[in-house]
Parts: structure tokens; C-alpha cells; sequence
């Protein structure tokens, strides 16, 4: 069976394509120089050559608090036109099986938790990622509308919580929590800081599941589409504070320094955590606990360190 990934060259596509299954299927995953998600008819065009029996999108313009409060412009209209161009041009030609990957961004800030699938526009966004949400929910959507139409399309989407894990970005200017905590706590055992900034009270939780985890179900729901539901949850089940994870990266890493509060930094959301309930009743859980996941993740930093990535 043949697979059309977009967003191979990211985090999680990278992991998908290392999954051990990946080896039973024809995996298509052009770079963005190769094939440009932007360009609606060179996505159609692409699509009708390669005939996948599978979509996956999982492309999309993705960083932290403070990249995605610097770019709100292109954090909306990359990733709605990337999502409207993929969905839409699979649907054109007739490709039954498409799996879209959402975030858990999409669910109101000022509602109770955990966060369950039928609470999509139910308030509003978390300002600091807003342009990002909304393009995620207009994808999701669109599936939704699709299958109305034509309820023979498999158009599911997945909403996985936070991720991290190989592959994942060190940039500060790019960086989601944990892989900046990691850079941020090696450099400063490298350069003898006893002292390491955190932004905010260190008292927000968040919920991160290792990418090779989600990898793992976007396999399990290609062998059950039609158990999945439309919307559904990937995530752990469980959260931490942003303190847990410091002291973890801190403990994998060997730092016995200490941590400073900047009260004056966003922290986003005071909690966002998912429910799972669904992920459950279909028979599927995570496998990778946070101190392995944290080991693994801070490995590949520094062989991208040592390789000058």
C-alpha cells in the first residue's frame, strides 16, 4: 500500500517513517523544495501521479509560545492553506483514507480539563498560539464536512496532545518546552551556570507524549479506521508541571544547579491536559515513560551537536 506523507522532513513525520511498519508500506514524502503544500494544483498534481491509498498530514508551520506570538500571520495562513490544499485535493480525486493531524491547541483555554473532543469552539483560544488553532480546527472541520458528504471517506483526525522526542527542534526561536529546556540545561552544565531561567511560576502543567508514541497510533489507526473516531484525543492520559519537567531534563542530564521564576514571561494556558477516554475504549495506550523519552530526546541533541546540526 502506498502512503502520501506531507511533512516528512519534520518531527513527527521523521518518527513515522522510522516506525518499524513503516517498512509494509510505499512511503511517498516529497520535501517542500520537491513539492510546495501552497500550491493547490502542484498538490493535485502530485496526489494523481503518486495514487496513495493513504494520506497522512501531517505538514505544518509549528513552534513555541514566542515564535508563534512573533509570526500570528504565518501560523495561520500556512497552515490553513497547507490543510485546505491537502484535504481538499485528496478528496477531489477519490482517495478513500486520510488521517489529519491536529493539536490540542484547538480546545477553548478557560474550560475545565481534561479536554475532550466535544469541546472544539465551545470558548475561546489561548491568545499566544490563536492564528495556529484556528487553522487546525478549520482542517478539522473540513474532515468533518467531507464525511458528511460522503460517508465513505476515512477522513479522521488525530489530536495529539504536546510532543517531543527525536527529530525534534533545539533553536530557541523555534522550540516547543521541553527540547528548549534541554538546550537551555546543557548549555548551562557545559558553561558551569549554576543558575537556569524558567518563564512563568513553573506551576502550568502540560501533557508531552515522546513522537515515536504518536507514530506508533497513526499505525495502529491505519490497521482500524474504522474504529477510530472522527475526533480523537492521542495523548497520555496524565500532565505535569513545568517545574516536573526541569527537574527531569536536569536529573537525565546531570545538573545540579539551580532555577529562577521571570514572572514577567507568558506561560499560556494555566493547565492542558487531554482526555482519552476514547483512546482507551479502541484498546491503544502510550509506551514510552518521560525519564526514557527525556534520554532519548537529549541523545539525539547532542549527536546533532557532535555532527554540527
Amino acid at each position: 500500500m502506498k502512503i502520501f506523507l506531507t511533512g516528512g522532513s519534520g518531527m513527527v513525520g521523521k518518527n513515522i517513517q522510522e516506525h518499524p511498519e513503516a517498512l509494509s508500506y510505499e512511503i511517498f514524502s516529497p520535501s517542500s523544495q520537491e513539492l510546495d503544500l501552497l500550491d493547490y494544483d502542484a498538490v493535485r498534481r502530485y496526489i494523481g501521479v503518486v495514487s496513495p491509498d493513504i494520506v497522512i498530514h501531517a505538514a505544518g508551520k509549528v513552534g513555541g509560545i514566542q515564535a508563534n506570538i512573533l509570526n500570528p500571520v504565518d501560523f495561520l495562513t500556512q497552515n490553513v492553506h497547507m490543510g485546505l490544499n491537502v484535504i481538499s485535493a485528496a478528496s477531489s480525486l477519490n482517495v478513500t483514507n486520510l488521517i489529519n493531524l491536529a493539536s490540542s491547541c484547538m480546545y477553548p483555554r478557560d474550560t475545565f480539563n481534561p479536554l475532550s473532543e466535544d469541546m472544539i469552539l465551545k470558548g475561546k483560544l489561548e491568545p499566544t498560539n490563536e492564528g495556529y488553532a484556528l487553522a487546525k480546527i478549520v482542517s478539522t472541520r473540513l474532515c468533518e464536512y467531507l464525511v458528511k458528504e460522503d460517508p465513505e471517506k476515512n477522513y479522521k483526525t488525530l489530536i495529539p496532545c504536546n510532543l517531543y522526542g527525536r527529530h525534534d527542534k533545539y533553536d530557541p526561536k523555534h522550540s516547543h518546552l521541553i527540547p528548549a529546556v534541554i538546550r537551555k540545561i546543557h548549555e548551562a552544565k557545559i558553561h558551569g551556570t549554576g543558575v537556569v531561567n524558567i518563564w512563568g511560576d513553573g506551576e502550568a502543567r502540560r501533557e508531552f507524549m515522546c513522537a515515536k508514541d504518536l507514530a506508533d497510533f497513526i499505525f495502529f489507526a491505519i490497521n482500524n479506521f474504522q474504529k477510530i473516531p472522527q475526533n480523537i484525543n492521542v495523548g497520555l492520559g496524565r500532565d505535569y508541571s513545568i517545574i516536573d519537567y526541569y527537574n527531569t531534563v536536569a536529573s537525565v542530564i546531570g545538573f545540579d544547579g539551580e532555577f529562577e521564576f521571570d514572572l514577567t514571561k507568558p506561560v499560556g494556558m494555566r493547565q492542558k491536559l487531554v482526555d482519552i477516554q476514547n483512546l482507551r475504549n479502541i484498546g491503544w495506550s502510550h509506551k514510552v515513560d518521560l525519564v526514557d523519552g527525556i534520554q532519548e530526546s537529549y541523545n539525539f541533541f547532542k549527536e546533532g551537536l557532535v555532527n554540527g546540526i
